[in-house]
């Protein structure tokens, strides 16, 4: 009886991620442009990206992808959100990207799911 409600709570959590993690998809995601840009124009230092072309590469990204939010399934924007986002330090270009990769996959096999 014990094993049944430890797989019933876990099934229960599981499910409750899953359909948050999708909820969380419906809207373009809010990151916080300045600080992602002072950590990598931290990391770049000599490279040649300042903190302005940084902050206006990742503007012209948001607005993209915002401007195409609806047309990507909810699957790729979780997905998607979850890969930008995995260095702790989520960037718009790397969105845009993933969900570009997503789309010409989809393009290339013909699935949307």
């Amino acid at each position: 009886m014990r094993k049944f409600i430890i797989f019933a709570a876990l099934g229960a959590a599981v499910s409750i991620a899953a359909s948050h993690g999708v909820r969380a998809a419906d809207a373009v995601p809010k990151f916080d442009i300045a600080r992602i840009c002072k950590a990598e124009t931290a990391e770049t230092v000599g490279i040649g990206e300042t903190l302005e072309s940084c902050m206006k590469a990742e503007e012209q990204a948001r607005t993209q992808v915002a401007g195409q939010w609806s047309k990507f399934t909810a699957k790729d924007k979780a997905a998607c959100i979850g890969e930008s986002s995995i260095d702790s330090t989520p960037s718009y270009v790397e969105l845009q990207t993933c969900l570009e990769m997503a789309t010409d996959v989809h393009a290339t096999t013909g699935s949307r799911k």
